[in-house]
């Protein structure tokens, strides 16, 4: 066989994913970290001793889930007060070795106020860009095709870092950044006949529009063969994905919350998880961070320990997703537990008891396209997740929609998020463009609490 041709860029370890071999390894990954962390870095060790636990007790994967604490943002917030905001201090905290050892760093983009630092190291970089690698194999990125990185570049993890971990795939990276604006992403594509696009799916979405003007054609005739989308909901949305694969005439592939990547088949699967040798994943209950049995269909918080982790070190941390888990083969055949991504315990609402999460209703509203553009905002007078019903919804109608069609149209979407959703939302209409595009995470919700 054709070495391109084979199912996975790593045989060995991609084909041993999800089993009980791979169980074993983690195990004994696990208890060399435990005990890097417990002898090494003061702030592990005095939370394990608080806990009241000490690396010989973790003789299971089991042993290390109910006995580590889970390690979340109220945690990281409080540690970045103590440090009297100092975030090289919180950084010498965290991370699994000497400061010293950093040779890059990078952020979130801080929901909550602060970002949320993501130191590394040299052998971060190496294992990072081997899980990228592995995504990009998958989704068949070889040696020879053309990547335009589009995503923010400034201090994201899925800037600078992704556009170095992007090049082990043997793959021509060409970081234009979301900062380049949607001229200069589209021109760079169609001069250097790259044939990958990596962006938030909100940034394709509106590429789509910009492309006739700055480029005298539509998207479809870039010669785009994928989309690697990722950073926001959208990408896993059945009524976005038509959009963006019919308009680019092009696969798309959903990555996020972790290292997973979604497959090819007709109907979203979620996210294939490649990086079980170098990433433990657990699910908690979201509220009480009890452990939630990891079985096929399970929902719950991911907690994620990166086994090698040096500077990017999560040690029974969740990054605030929620998720359902797919245990069970894929119908594509590919191996990796999958996961859908719900919603994030950083949005989640709560209308009359009902949990909503807006990535549900940015699933609902893309249905309507082309009569929506599919831009929306959920206005919030006062902090959540609490919401005094209705739950207000402004939202932008398509080109040519008339203003008589819009009652109609409203209640169409009412009906739809009521059954959908059982909650009922009051929509205020806005004309195509009225809201501003993100070039990085578009954020769905307006605090108009924050403003008065």
């Amino acid at each position: 066989m054709n070495v391109s041709e084979r199912a996975y860029r790593n045989m060995e370890m991609e084909s041993i994913l999800n089993t009980q071999e791979m169980k074993g390894i983690q195990l004994e990954k696990l208890k060399r970290l435990v005990s890097r962390l417990y002898e090494g870095k003061p702030f592990w060790r005095e939370r394990m001793d608080k806990a009241g636990v000490s690396p010989g007790d973790i003789r299971t994967l089991g042993d290390f889930g109910r006995r580590i604490p889970v390690f979340d943002k109220t945690q990281r917030r409080k540690l970045t007060e103590d440090c009297g905001m100092d975030m090289s201090r919180v950084v010498d905290c965290t991370i699994g070795v000497p400061m010293e050892n950093l040779v890059m760093m990078a952020a979130t983009s801080g929901t909550t106020g602060e970002p949320t630092p993501y130191p590394m190291t040299r052998r971060d970089i190496e294992w990072l860009s081997e899980n990228i690698a592995r995504m990009h194999w998958r989704i068949g990125v070889r040696p020879g095709d053309r990547i335009v990185h589009a995503f923010g570049l400034s201090m994201w993890l899925a800037g600078v870092p992704y556009a170095q971990f992007s090049q082990r795939s043997g793959a021509c990276v060409l970081p234009v950044g979301a900062e380049g604006g949607t001229d200069r992403i589209l021109k760079f594509i169609s001069l250097f006949k790259a044939n990958v696009l990596a962006c938030t799916p909100s940034l394709a979405e509106h590429l789509i529009t910009k492309a006739p003007e700055a480029l005298g054609h539509g998207v479809g005739e870039l010669g785009i063969k994928r989309l690697f989308c990722g950073g926001e909901p959208g990408a896993g949305i059945p009524e976005v994905r038509r959009n963006l694969e019919t308009s680019y005439g092009a696969r798309l592939s959903d990555h996020g919350a972790g290292f997973g990547i979604s497959c090819d088949h007709p109907e979203y699967q979620g996210m294939h998880h490649v990086a079980d040798d170098t990433v433990l994943c657990e699910l908690v209950d979201p509220e009480t961070y009890e452990p939630v049995r990891f079985e096929d269909g399970a929902k719950g918080l991911p907690v994620f320990t990166t086994l090698e982790g040096e500077g990017f070190l999560w040690f029974r941390e969740t990054i605030g997703d929620v998720c359902q888990v797919f245990t069970e083969p894929c119908p594509c055949g590919a191996t990796g537990f999958r996961y859908k991504i719900i919603g994030r315990t950083d949005d989640m609402l709560k209308v009359k008891g009902i949990i909503v999460y807006p990535a549900a209703i940015d699933g609902v509203i893309a249905g309507f396209i082309p009569r929506v553009t599919g831009e929306f905002r959920i206005v919030l007078t006062e902090p959540p997740p609490r919401v005094v019903p209705p739950l207000k919804l402004r939202i932008e109608h398509g080109e040519g929609v008339e203003a008589a069609d819009l009652p109609g149209l409203a209640r169409e979407i009412e009906e739809k998020m009521k059954n959908r959703l059982k909650v009922t939302p009051l929509i205020q209409w806005l004309s195509p463009g009225a809201l501003e595009r993100s070039m990085n995470k578009t954020r769905f919700i307006e605090k108009i609490y924050e403003k008065k």
